[in-house]
């Protein structure tokens, strides 16, 4: 059995907040088209899939600001029946502490982690300090 990582990020093509299952490179080129400038979710999902794993990729406008994308996605992912596992939810550029702390019981349902950069943590963390 593949691990399973949900993505959250910027795409060309697909539907906003819908969790889409990519398995290969073939796939992530047919569903979500060229990564746009300065986005980051499609180059975490090709390294991703070289290391085996499968993708729910969750396309937002904004990485990191389109906050009712990733919280519609994030429902979408507690929702979705066909999510029977799920490893790990990554959202890079994410430092917001409402996105971060929704996440939280999609990560308790499934026993899985997330994945997050040095600079979205320390922005989370100083966020929750003041």
């Amino acid at each position: 059995m593949r691990h399973v990582v949900a993505l959250f990020g910027e795409a060309e093509k697909g539907q906003i907040a819908e969790p889409i299952k990519i398995s290969d490179l073939g796939q992530l080129a047919d569903y979500l088209g060229n990564p746009p400038e300065e986005s980051v979710g499609i180059t975490l999902a090709i390294q991703a899939l070289l290391y085996k794993r499968d993708i729910l990729y969750l396309r937002v406008q904004e990485e990191g600001f389109s906050t009712e994308d990733y919280l519609t996605g994030l429902r979408n992912l507690t929702n979705a029946s066909a999510v029977k596992s799920l490893h790990a939810i990554c959202m890079p550029g994410v430092g917001d502490a409402t996105i971060i702390n929704a996440a939280s019981p999609v990560t308790e349902k499934h026993s899985s982690l997330l994945i997050t950069t040095e600079q979205d943590l320390y922005d989370y963390l100083t966020a929750l300090a003041s």
